[in-house]
């Protein structure tokens, strides 16, 4: 369910005449807008919408080409990256290594020395810490809800999801709903970019509605905004 509590008021995230370009292709063109604190934002739209690009570009992982961004009050990401969860599409797991021995691993990156906040992040997401299996041998699902573990691990104040749920069954999916709303409501800001809009139709706060490469509309439920395809 959408955050009964007041969020944050102060915009976390503000993106101003927002510009990526690859070559002569304009994914994102003069996007502009501000999000608050403590909201889960499903970001929909079709197929080069510029969904993923808007994500990566909050992630720190494409330089816009003109515009700014800034979160949580910095400009330059590196002052603000360990404060910001990502989950690429890809699970971006080492598949030789156990899903303890990965997170461990990044662990390692991020100073978190306590080997109880691994196990603890894998048991949110619906694994087994013990399970000693190579991550290559996990189900797609699984796959998902520890690279969704991976994002969660540094407690990070933005959550950046990209198509969480694909490949994952009903009720794996409704869990990895449930654990997004309860982060939500400790105060987390969460986008998710995802076709499967109707999982969220309980949980998100808002709608963000893109288009070719632009902001169309923001609802409070799923309707598409008037003239949207």
């Amino acid at each position: 369910m959408p955050a009964n509590g007041p969020a944050d008021t102060a915009p976390v995230i503000t993106v101003s005449s927002l510009v990526k370009q690859f070559g002569r292709f304009a994914a994102l063109r003069g996007v502009s807008a501000e999000f608050s604190g403590g909201k889960l934002y499903a970001v929909l739209g079709d197929n080069g919408a510029g969904k993923t690009t808007l994500l990566r570009t909050l992630a720190g992982l494409n330089q816009p080409t003109s515009g700014q961004v800034t979160i949580l009050g910095a400009s330059k990401f590196h002052d603000i990256c360990r404060q910001v969860g990502y989950m690429a599409h890809p699970s971006l797991l080492y598949d030789e290594m156990s899903g303890m021995e990965n997170l461990a691993y990044f662990a390692r990156l991020y100073g978190i020395a306590d080997g109880s906040r691994c196990a603890e992040v894998i048991r949110s997401v619906g694994l087994d810490p013990d399970l000693a299996r190579p991550v290559g041998q996990y189900s797609q699902g699984m796959r998902q809800r520890m690279s969704l573990a991976r994002a969660l691990l540094n407690d990070p104040k933005i959550l950046l999801l990209d198509e969480p749920f694909s490949n994952v069954d009903i009720h794996s999916a409704t869990d990895m709903v449930r654990l997004l709303a309860r982060t939500r409501d400790q105060g987390k800001t969460i986008f998710v970019v995802t076709h499967q809009a109707q999982l969220l139709a309980g949980a998100a706060d808002e709608f963000i509605w893109m288009q070719a490469g632009q902001i169309v509309g923001r609802t409070h439920d799923l309707k598409p905004p008037e003239g949207t395809n």
